[in-house]
């Protein structure tokens, strides 16, 4: 990049639009609470000159004209007061870390309180359900990211195997059927941002853009009348937003609109207070439309600042799978018993407010077990920190695992899962699933064929129709690697020729998620989890253990009882959770607290900020930009740095953005050497160093500190 050049004119920064300004929740350890400057009208030029940098094209687009992307004034986006020092805590203790986590989930529990006691807006959503069952039509669940793969989840892990299980038993499926759809189990489709290649990981430009979400409604064929459940952590994906609102446009076809009819079918599921959100134009479309029923769940800020896979996320799953579970009561109490409903795994009698308020037990046995998970977190995290690997086993619980496992790439600036055209393992973890080959791994996972982008149907728009050259580029991009040969790279069976390959070796990790009636197979000779316990033994690798359900018996289980593994055995009942949601929601929030806290204890996060969090879209990019500027503010302000260093003014949004723009090109090409090396982190650490040293600092001096002493060590010797 050009230095900027102050003794002669030239192109100036055209003025930055100014957006409201906002102050953390909370006071205390880490960041001051005051009021950060967002962003800059002209980034001033004391640090840019320093640096010898001036702003790139791609700076300067994002502050002046994705303001709509610039999240900061977001309750998600806030720092949760009961975690503030939550790095500090688990690098000490990991069972007190791990308790402060999962504190935050009481937030849930309050707000399914409220939920149960005012459900008009739950109960429509029931209604559809039940209605679309019953008039043989659709159920299209949609989402981006987290809530992608919660769509996912809802057909791939509830809905299908509850089908399957129906037909399997012929004391009920003679009087289900005639009053179902003959493709009852395919009725309900869950689909994400991107297909089902990104439940590997993100593909860049898609979140960002309106048209994929109206497209992949399109695609799918949903029509007028199936109804519509669109679901976003924080109330603002622009593809998600594009889904609902194709799906109103697509109720509006024949000229006759009446929103009373339309908001029984059309719903917005989000966790952000409205009036958070209208500010921002996409939002405030869909919270102005009468023609859409919203289903608001805010709990809060999050655990780990911005990180929705946790609490959002968590209660979304809960709330839409208790709305289809109530469903579900209702249309097989049509025709069968209440011993035959048992037989599907029903209560008789249950209420949705019942359910509801269930939560709080699974949260409750989740914390029981803190001691075991602190072993397991700590196991784990020394695993990686001595350069070994992990590798996760799962069969009825393999979409859970999955999902903790590659959200883990995002959060933490992780290398993503590994392509099987990999030579090496570069990925801290890798999942399996017990199947012969790929093929069958993914019919396992999805439960029907691999739904990818067919290039002839999407490539057209986005040539025409994406307007912003950045996001049409990367949209192209991404489409390359979209389609349905992406499955062929992945492959996570227990199999001969992964063990050939990959098999877990002399002190990597081994972990066992049992679910459900597998606790029951463990002595059968072949057990899939018998024989993995044996492989990693033989191996030298070590292991642990996590069931969700009827406790395994491992007396006599070769391996499974010999190995002086953690084991965390959750008591979660089959019996009133037909699809097996509590057991699965139980499995969330504990991955989700274990491999956060995983993360914290390798430095991977400072307090509860996301540090490592890949900018990967512009949202992440308005969240890495805002933590760059307030850690940096944050070192400014204290009197320690002020006594010893000249006093200088916080730096403004706008230089924060120019330094992370740099950093995300200097990275971009060096994944070879740099590895899984934060963005953020190497801003921060560039621009306090420079600022100290009184001189420029490259990004290849600033890339050494960040690999030998990592940013939150580097914070600690400011004080």
């Amino acid at each position: 990049m050009t230095p900027i050049n102050t003794d002669k004119p030239g192109p100036p920064l055209r003025p930055l639009i100014p957006i409201i300004l906002i102050s953390f929740i909370g006071l205390g350890a880490n960041f001051h609470a005051r009021t950060q400057e967002l962003p800059a009208r002209t980034p001033r030029p004391g640090l840019l000159k320093l640096l010898a940098l001036e702003a790139s094209p791609e700076s300067i687009d994002y502050v002046q004209r994705k303001t709509q992307f610039q999240l900061h004034t977001l309750l998600t986006e806030q720092r949760h007061p009961k975690t503030w020092n939550l790095s500090e805590r688990l690098a000490k203790d990991a069972a007190d870390g791990l308790k402060m986590l999962l504190s935050v989930d009481e937030d849930i529990i309050a707000r399914l309180e409220t939920l149960a006691a005012d459900k008009t807006s739950l109960e429509t959503l029931v209604a559809a359900l039940e209605k679309a069952v019953l008039e043989k039509r659709r159920i299209y669940i949609y989402g981006c990211g987290a809530t992608g793969r919660l769509a996912k989840q809802m057909e791939s892990s509830f809905w299908r195997p509850f089908w399957r299980a129906a037909q399997a038993d012929l004391r009920v499926w003679p009087k289900l059927e005639p009053g179902l759809s003959p493709s009852i189990e395919d009725d309900l489709i869950g689909e994400m941002t991107g297909a089902d290649r990104a439940l590997i990981s993100s593909l860049e430009g898609f979140e960002d853009l309106p048209l994929v979400g109206r497209l992949q409604f399109a695609d799918r064929g949903i029509r007028r009348g199936d109804v519509v459940i669109c679901v976003t952590e924080g109330g603002e994906t622009s593809s998600v937003i594009g889904t609902i609102l194709a799906a109103l446009e697509a109720e509006k076809e024949n000229g006759v609109y009446d929103p009373a009819e339309t908001r029984k079918r059309l719903f917005f599921v989000y966790n952000n207070p409205d009036d958070r959100l209208l500010p921002f134009t996409r939002s405030r479309r869909v919270i102005a439309e009468p023609g859409i029923t919203r289903i608001n769940l805010t709990t809060g800020p999050q655990a780990i600042t911005g990180s929705t896979r946790m609490q959002a996320t968590t209660v979304e799953t809960y709330v839409i799978g208790c709305a289809l579970e109530e469903a579900l009561a209702r249309i097989v109490r049509r025709t069968l018993s209440p011993k035959e409903m048992e037989r599907l795994g029903f209560l008789d009698g249950l209420t949705i407010e019942q359910r509801l308020r269930g939560f709080g037990s699974l949260l409750e046995e989740v914390k029981s077990y803190i001691p075991e998970i602190a072993a397991l977190t700590v196991l784990e995290a020394d695993t990686y920190k001595a350069g070994r690997f992990s590798t996760y086993l799962a069969g009825r619980a393999l979409i859970t695992v999955f999902i903790d496992s590659t959200e883990r790439s995002p959060t933490f600036r992780l290398f993503p899962l590994d392509p099987t055209v990999e030579p090496e393992r570069k990925c801290w973890i890798q999942v399996w699933t017990p199947a012969a080959d790929l093929a069958e791994a993914w019919r396992s996972f999805l439960g029907r064929p691999f739904r990818g982008f067919n290039p002839g149907f999407y490539l057209k728009p986005f040539e025409g129709e994406i307007e912003d050259p950045y996001l049409r580029r990367a949209a192209l991009e991404s489409l390359k690697k979209a389609g349905d040969d992406q499955q062929f790279l992945y492959d996570f069976s227990f199999s001969k020729e992964n063990i050939k390959k990959r098999a877990p070796q002399k002190d990597d990790l081994g972990v066992m998620i049992i679910s459900g009636s597998e606790a029951k197979n463990l002595k059968k000779a072949g057990s899939p989890f018998g024989k993995f316990a044996d492989l990693c033994l033989k191996n030298g690798a070590r292991l642990g253990l996590i069931s969700t359900g009827e406790a395994p018996d491992l007396d006599k289980t070769g391996g499974l009882s010999a190995a002086p593994a953690p084991r965390v055995t959750l008591d979660i009942s089959a019996a009133g959770d037909p699809l097996g949601l509590r057991q699965q929601v139980a499995l969330k929030i504990l991955l989700n607290a274990h491999s956060t806290a995983v993360m914290t204890r390798l430095g991977r996060v400072v307090g509860n900020t996301m540090t490592n969090v890949s900018p990967s879209n512009l949202k992440l990019i308005g969240r890495a930009t805002f933590l760059v500027q307030s850690h940096v503010n944050d070192v400014l302000a204290r009197p320690g740095w002020v006594r010893r260093n000249v006093r200088r003014e916080p730096i403004t949004y706008g230089e924060a953005n120019v330094v992370l723009f740099d950093a995300i090109s200097f990275l971009k090409d060096k994944k070879d050497t740099a590895g899984q090396t934060a963005e953020v982190a190497l801003s921060i650490i560039r621009i306090i160093e420079s600022l100290r040293q009184n001189r420029g600092l490259s990004n290849a001096e600033a890339l050494e500190i960040v690999a030998k002493v990592g940013l939150s060590r580097y914070l600690e010797t400011l004080d």
